[in-house]
């Protein structure tokens, strides 16, 4: 028997369905309101936790910075490579002004993009935590 021909032998019908209807559009708006489960971590997003000169500070210098600033080839006399002479230019200010594009500053990288947001970010924490060889 058609769906229209049972409403309208049953009057209540129209009503019991109705409240069904209603009812599970209630439940399948009830989910698990959970942060992490609704904003995963995504993978490769900016991890600013545990902020180290080897863990975090380093790679981004190996892969931005020391192909040209390196001791064999010290491009502007600027040697990155390991901690002992990336220090100088922390020290001096000279390292997060180039990568943070300031006034005054010559931008780093050279001809290519500017580092991100993040890359910035954990060079900030790093040397607002004291720039630690660690």
């Amino acid at each position: 028997m058609p769906v229209h021909l049972i409403i309208n032998k049953y009057p209540m019908t129209k009503y019991i369905l109705f409240v069904a209807f209603f009812f599970l559009m209630i439940a399948s708006a009830c989910y698990n309101n959970n942060m992490e489960y609704l904003y995963p971590q995504i993978p490769g997003s900016c991890d600013t936790a545990n902020v180290t000169f080897s863990g975090k500070v380093k790679p981004i210098l190996d892969d931005n910075c020391v192909s040209c600033h390196n001791s064999a080839n010290a491009s502007g006399s600027v040697n990155l490579d390991g901690y002992s002479n990336a220090i100088t230019y922390v020290t001096n200010g000279k390292l997060i002004g180039t990568i943070k594009h300031s006034s005054g500053f010559s931008p780093m990288p050279k001809n290519g993009n500017k580092l991100s947001d993040c890359q910035i970010t954990i060079f900030d924490i790093w040397i607002n935590k004291g720039a630690g060889n660690n």
